[in-house]
């Protein structure tokens, strides 16, 4: 990238365009390149196209190169009629994506045309959920390809007289390498290139990306707080209702002594209640500031480039980020599947285990597919599972399946489940940051002894302490969500036959928009627009097919304005732009 973009635009195709993509396939690859033979129509399409995404470069709003991308449920890609997948460790991936045919017409090449087009393709696999890319690089293209990331697999593929290389790549390896090679120069390109893609130009920075757009909304220094009125935050899954009187009464009764004071430095009053609430050892709890430092310290601890660890696909995305980004090492995935109601079969999930895994991460309820496997069920797959394997179970939700699906008490006996348990979103206490692991007594050791002191803060534990004295408080609450919950659900589905609703056990809902029509992204940009703040699902796994937004639960109120922009996002007459 070393050329001016003079002023390129990147967008997606329109019909328009696509006539035009069909007669410069032809000229190339018929009449310059001669892989197909011309034809009268002047034209070259295949049966790919209508699940193919293209992606334009114009100059002057002409078009003048473009690139196409295979996702994953189209169920096919361009490489079946040349290779056999199974012959192919590098293409049995699953949720593969399939970089094709870049292509630019004569005057514009050897500029930054083709450099563009596949970085936007490379984004728009990224806001896709994409993790590995295919392509099939013409030959005298090979270095191009090889400058952006991709990796040759040393497999060739001939068609018609054109020869062509088998090209695989990490997509986080591939952006990575992106920005630090040509970081600043993209930055310089940002305010040259028109970006008209759903995503933005620049990823975010290198970490999880979660929601929370609504508490950034409010001022990243925090000087328009009283604008969180106008705002709804749909888009985290924060309790809507209050933390429990004895809470509020404890943090506010002396809060100025309650700032200014440490806390105690390893939370031994914290660790008694909820060993005495839980009815499980002490030496079987440890403590932290919330389940993203339990999961670093713990993962970090036990985990190294060697390791292989099994994900659920789709679930938490700070798993996979910490697994495979900070440490480096091996993630499978069992993926879960829509046609299923997301729903994770425990037959097969025990089977999948057979190929032993150092550590298998199962949230329970998934977060963000809703769907929760019975205690009873997921014991079975843990006693069924081959010795050596360790099991972590994310139970942020649990209390919403009702009582007795906790395996706390499991993990204190056994001698490789550790349940990771916040009290964020179940306890409304986001802001202070809590949560506990209960484990085998060795385990919560070598934990406690990689906790910093202090790690919980003073007003943290008061805040925990009190919320586990008053279980009937929170009871009531999960109750009155699941009322809720089922509300803004049947809302949502009278708002169209085509919208598809899946209620959780859980504080929140999925809404899946049809083909065709407008993707997640710019349901969430138009609602937006409107101080309605959803969860465009699509980074987090290609299984939702950049369709599904998750949307929180809030107060009747809130609810009811959630459902109000969703319908005027999905009337708007620009809604196929």
């Amino acid at each position: 990238m070393t050329v001016a973009a003079d002023k390129l635009e990147l967008r997606p195709a329109s019909d328009a365009d696509r006539e035009w993509i069909y007669r410069l396939r032809h000229e190339v690859y018929a009449r310059e390149l001669g892989q197909h033979a011309p034809n009268a129509a002047g034209r070259l399409t295949d049966d790919l196209d209508g699940n193919n995404v293209y992606l334009v470069a114009a100059h002057q709003d002409r078009p003048v190169g473009f690139v196409s991308v295979t996702p994953p449920w189209a169920g096919r890609y361009s490489i079946d009629k040349y290779l056999r997948r199974q012959d192919h460790p590098e293409l049995r991936e699953s949720g593969l994506f399939e970089i094709r045919i870049l292509t630019v017409e004569p005057s514009r090449r050897g500029e930054m045309t083709g450099k563009l087009l596949m970085y936007a393709a490379l984004r728009w696999v990224m806001a896709h959920g994409g993790r590995v890319v295919v392509a099939l690089g013409r030959a005298e293209l090979l270095p191009m390809y090889l400058s952006l990331g991709l990796v040759s697999t040393g497999v060739p593929v001939r068609s018609g007289a054109v020869d062509f290389e088998l090209l695989t790549g990490q997509v986080a390896d591939l952006a990575g390498r992106t920005l630090r090679r040509y970081g600043p120069l993209l930055e310089d390109l940002r305010r040259t290139v028109r970006w008209e893609l759903e995503m933005p130009f620049l990823p975010e920075a290198e970490s999880c990306e979660h929601g929370g757009a609504s508490v950034e909304a409010l001022g990243r220094r925090f000087d328009t707080l009283e604008a969180r009125r106008d705002v709804v935050p749909a888009d985290v899954l924060d309790a809507w209702f209050p933390p429990a009187p004895g809470v509020v009464a404890g943090l506010s009764g002396d809060l100025e002594w309650i700032t200014r004071t440490s806390p105690p430095a390893r939370a031994a009053g914290l660790v008694e209640e909820i060993a005495l609430r839980r009815d499980v050892p002490e030496d079987a709890v440890a403590v932290g500031a919330g389940s993203s430092d339990l999961i670093f310290r713990a993962f970090g601890d036990w985990l190294d480039a060697s390791s292989r660890v099994l994900l659920v696909d789709p679930s938490y995305g700070e798993y996979a980020h910490v697994v495979e980004q900070v440490i480096g090492c091996r993630a499978d995935r069992f993926s879960l599947r829509r046609e299923d109601g997301w729903r994770i079969d425990a037959d097969r999930l025990a089977d999948r285990l057979r190929s032993r895994y150092d550590l298998v991460v199962i949230v329970n309820p998934n977060n963000p597919t809703g769907v929760h496997l019975d205690a009873d069920e997921l014991r079975e797959v843990l006693a069924r599972a081959p010795g050596g394997t360790r099991f972590w179970i994310d139970e942020a939700y649990v209390g919403y399946s009702g009582p007795g699906q906790s395996l706390e008490r499991y993990a204190a006996g056994s001698d490789n489940t550790i349940v990771c348990t916040s009290m964020s979103k179940m306890y409304a206490l986001s802001g202070l940051r809590a949560a506990y692991l209960t484990a085998p007594s060795r385990i919560a050791a070598e934990l406690r002894r990689r906790t910093p002191p202090w790690a919980v803060s003073l007003p943290a534990q008061i805040a925990a302490v009190r919320a586990l004295r008053d279980p009937g408080y929170y009871t009531g609450r999960w109750a009155q969500t699941a009322l809720l919950r089922a509300e803004l659900a049947a809302a949502l589905a009278g708002i169209g036959e085509d919208l598809s609703v899946h209620e959780s056990v859980a504080n929140f809902v999925l809404l899946t928009l049809p083909r065709g029509g407008p993707g997640a992204a710019r349901l969430v940009g138009r609602c937006r627009r409107q101080g309605v703040f959803l969860r465009d699902l699509s980074p987090l796994s290609p299984a939702f097919e950049g369709r599904t937004v998750r949307i929180a639960v809030r107060d009747a109120t809130a609810n009811a304005r959630t459902v109000q922009a969703v319908a005027d996002a999905l009337r708007d007459p620009r809604r196929t732009a």
